[in-house]
């Protein structure tokens, strides 16, 4: 398995960025799709956004579409989320995720989460 660590969570005022890192350990990472999901008290995990091996596609929650970025760097086993124009709603835990399907279906790996809270 692979094992991930994010980082880079954090308090900030809505309309500000943030830059989530997910750096993983183990299994080779370019075998790999990436995903970020997020999470509040009480609701399901929920996805966020993914992006496939060799970072020539990817897909977010339209939610977030326009405002998160997702990249990947496999020279450095990370994969980043870019996030702008943070808006109250986007306050959860942030989790890293890893797949050998390229569309997320069934997660491999988990990272531990990471806490954005965004102030209105």
């Amino acid at each position: 398995q692979v094992q991930l660590v994010e980082s880079g969570g954090g308090l900030v005022q809505a309309g500000g960025s943030l830059r989530l890192s997910c750096v993983a350990s183990g299994r080779p990472f370019s075998w790999y799709a990436m995903g970020w999901f997020r999470q509040t008290p009480g609701k399901e995990r929920e996805f966020v956004a993914r992006i496939n091996w060799n970072a020539d596609s990817t897909y977010y929650a339209d939610s977030v579409k326009g405002r998160f970025t997702i990249s990947r760097d496999n020279t450095k086993k990370t994969v980043y989320l870019q996030m702008g124009s943070l808006k109250a709603e986007d306050t959860a835990v942030y989790y890293c995720a890893a797949s050998r399907d390229e569309r997320l279906v069934s997660i491999d790996s988990w990272g531990q989460g990471t806490q954005v809270t965004v102030s209105s």
